[in-house]
């Protein structure tokens, strides 16, 4: 049945409401949003925008809660209209009259606002690759949505409804399974995930009305219960049929290129003034010098210019099952240790003594085959339930050197003294929170060590060197992939071959990286982020404007905002209301 042929149907189960309340079909509209007049810096005293910040966020999640349904027109609707008002607000602040944190503060949340709003655009246009798939979503959401207006159904009209859309999902269905009903991969594959959203939506629709209303679950619960088993069906066909990918498939790794004016979106939101073309080029200068020094460590390992002959060598040496969170203990207070001796950074107690340590399960290890970190460091490593090659690659792969390179990254100086310093600094800039910010902190401190002599021997530059590597190949899988450039199977080749990953878990991270909840520029952002908290150190500090306990402490009490944003804060850079990126941190790069 055509979706527009469904959705009279869909109103005419509801009943007029009472007095006050909106007639059904009517309220789909949203309302329109005012900004409070308290939200924004009102004279005196605030000078800065924390609480425009604050005021923001809380009503932005407020209307997400509210208008949770996926697909929904009338929630796209509505957020637009949100965002453009807080940006019609925001062009009313007196910029002049803000302080140079409160000028920061504008600037960038001025840019998250554009960018949210770009980004709504670009949302629309990829949902309408997939729509054809999925004719029958607006039906859905129409049910939630009514659901939230609190309207009364008619049930003996609902279980009509219920009982169309099934056909309606099986005609879809069953033109798929003709070849009548044609997609891209991706936009198959998107489909199917979309169809998990849609069937927990329906599901919830039904279990608030189910049991509670006699005459619904009398009515409803049989059309409802083959509706529901059919969308489970069709997310299966989409898979198997347009994505290409079976049922038992458990390996495979579609992904969604977004394309080169997405990525240019997400740049111009993270301040990084340089084209997708221009960071791969980059990330292939820089893992140059990486093979470089691969080499030379390799020749003192004594296994000539081969480095990967000296890289298995150092995957060798690995502890036995059993003795890994006593290495990542003991590697942790070495880099504690490290930091106070060089006097690099102030690190509360607190921090120091509250960190914790959990073991990664294997489902888990799928995804990501490496540890995590933060408050709570998840290691990665081999359990009794693996096959032979598992535990084989796995403890290879998280030997004693590559953990001596990625515990403190994970730890202190890196991701958890940042999160411990950002819930007690500046915590309304979560608005702004970016990864370059966040992975290029903790990757900074990676190339630090290796400046100050944290390596001392080959087998410990090779661990270094390693990670260094795979964050240049993540730059340019991740970019080339979704400009179109490479394949998933391609980067994985990348990982194995050109930094010298074990399969498995070149797979898992290509996986993460295409399929976890990370944006597409999320892998930059190590390599990227890096070079721009270099920089800037060495404007500061090697010009011995800063001492490296003050530029890192400065840092940390910034939270985490774009590093132009930070640069401007701590050189008290003149900046005005229409402000543009501009920071060639990298100098000029010649792209591909």
């Amino acid at each position: 049945m055509e979706r527009r042929a469904i959705l009279p149907l869909v109103l005419a189960a509801l009943t007029v409401q009472p007095a006050g309340l909106a007639e059904p079909g009517q309220a789909t509209e949203p309302s329109s949003y005012e900004v409070p007049d308290d939200a924004l810096p009102q004279r005196p005293p605030s000078r800065d925008l924390r609480q425009a910040a604050e005021r923001y966020l809380a009503d932005r999640a407020a209307l997400l809660r509210f208008r949770d349904a996926p697909l929904s027109a009338a929630r796209d609707r509505a957020l637009k209209q949100f965002e453009e008002s807080w940006l019609a607000a925001l062009d009313k602040v007196d910029f002049n009259w803000l302080d140079q944190h409160g000028r920061v503060d504008y600037i960038l949340f001025r840019n998250r606002l554009t960018y949210e709003i770009r980004q709504s655009e670009l949302s629309r246009k990829r949902t309408a690759e997939m729509r054809p798939l999925i004719p029958f979503a607006e039906t859905i959401v129409g049910l939630h949505e009514s659901r939230r207006r609190m309207e009364s159904p008619d049930p003996a009209k609902l279980a009509a409804v219920i009982s169309q859309l099934d056909a309606q999902i099986r005609t879809a269905a069953e033109a798929v399974a003709q070849g009548r009903l044609k997609a891209e991969k991706a936009a198959g594959n998107r489909a199917a995930q979309a169809l998990v959203p849609l069937r927990d939506t329906l599901r919830r629709w039904y279990l608030f009305h189910n049991g509670y209303d006699p005459m619904f679950t009398w009515w409803v619960t049989e059309p409802y219960k083959r509706a529901d088993a059919s969308l489970e069906k069709y997310a299966a066909a989409l898979r198997e049929r347009i994505a290409g990918v079976g049922k038992d498939d458990r390996d495979a790794i579609i992904g969604d290129p977004v394309g080169r004016e997405a990525l240019l979106s997400e740049l111009a939101r993270e301040m990084i003034p340089y084209t997708p073309e221009e960071l791969i080029a980059m990330g292939r200068q820089e893992l140059a010098w990486c093979e470089a020094e691969m080499r030379r460590a390799s020749r003192e390992l004594g296994y000539g210019d081969d480095w990967r002959k000296a890289l298995e060598h150092v995957k060798t040496l690995h502890v036995p099952p059993g003795q890994q969170p006593a290495l990542i203990r003991d590697l942790a207070w070495e880099a504690i240790a490290f930091v106070r001796q060089h006097d690099l950074l102030s690190v509360p107690k607190l921090a120091r003594e509250s960190w914790r340590m959990e073991m990664m399960t294997p489902e888990q290890q799928r995804i990501n085959p490496f540890f995590r970190g933060g408050e709570v460091i998840t290691v990665s490593y081999p359990t009794d339930a693996m096959t032979h090659e598992q535990k084989l690659m796995s403890m290879r792969g998280n030997n004693i050197h590559f953990a001596r390179a990625t515990v403190f990254h994970e730890l202190i100086p890196g991701h958890h003294l940042a999160q411990f310093m950002q819930a007690r600094y500046r915590p309304y800039r979560r608005l702004f929170n970016t990864s370059f910010w966040g992975e290029g902190w903790a990757l900074h401190w990676e190339m630090m060590f290796w400046d100050l002599g944290f390596a001392r021997s080959p087998e410990n530059r090779i661990g270094m060197l390693l990670w260094r590597m795979h964050r240049c190949a993540r730059i340019i899988f991740s970019l080339a992939f979704h400009l179109g450039q490479m394949t998933a199977p391609e980067c994985v080749d990348l990982l194995v071959n050109g930094v010298g990953h074990e399969r498995e878990n070149a797979v898992a991270e290509v996986r993460r990286s295409f399929e976890g909840e990370y944006g597409p520029l999320y892998q930059c952002a190590y390599m990227v982020g890096a070079l721009q908290m270099r920089a800037l150190h060495k404007e500061l500090v090697g010009a011995a404007k800063m001492t490296n306990r003050e530029f890192h402490d400065a840092v940390l009490k910034l939270n985490s905002i774009p590093l132009e944003m930070v640069r401007a804060s701590l050189t008290n850079q003149p900046l005005t209301k229409e402000y543009v990126s501009a920071w060639k941190f990298l100098g000029e790069v010649k792209g591909q």
